[in-house]
């Protein structure tokens, strides 16, 4: 991946390696920075280059091809799908809100400013609501 595109992860996290590559790497193809066709590091190489174990990284490109993004095949790798937008559903429904009411009370106890709080979700809703320079190539 290039360095736009640089996966981190947090070893010292209670949260597990696997939702943390699954996360990030959804949040890099909803903002477009990988475009259908396009072809993921291969396992191994994504575990090295992250320092995690392969089934580790398996695990988590099993997850996003069962949602839809990836399309895994032996001998081929993971190719980047082009996923239709799914149907608009509540946010309460998919229990986003409070997920995020969590997040952010998790935020707040630990320090982190309301203010830096509203700031950065504002520029994150900006940067993953437009379209990347890559998706049109």
């Amino acid at each position: 991946m290039a360095n736009a595109r640089m996966l981190r992860i947090d070893l010292a996290l209670p949260r597990p390696v696997y939702e943390q590559i699954v996360s990030g790497l959804r949040a890099l193809l909803v903002a477009g920075e990988f475009v259908p066709g396009e072809q993921l590091p291969t396992v191994r190489q994504l575990a090295t280059d992250l320092g995690v174990h392969h089934n580790t990284v398996a695990e988590s490109y099993r997850l996003l091809a069962g949602e839809g993004w990836l399309d895994l095949r032996r001998r081929r790798g993971a190719v980047v799908l082009d996923r239709e937008k799914p149907r608009p559903i509540t946010a309460e429904k998919h229990g986003f809100r409070q997920r995020l009411e969590e997040l952010i009370a998790k935020a707040i106890t630990d320090g982190v400013p309301r203010a830096a709080l509203a700031a950065h979700m504002a520029a994150l809703a900006k940067k993953l609501g437009k379209p990347s320079k890559r998706r049109g190539r």
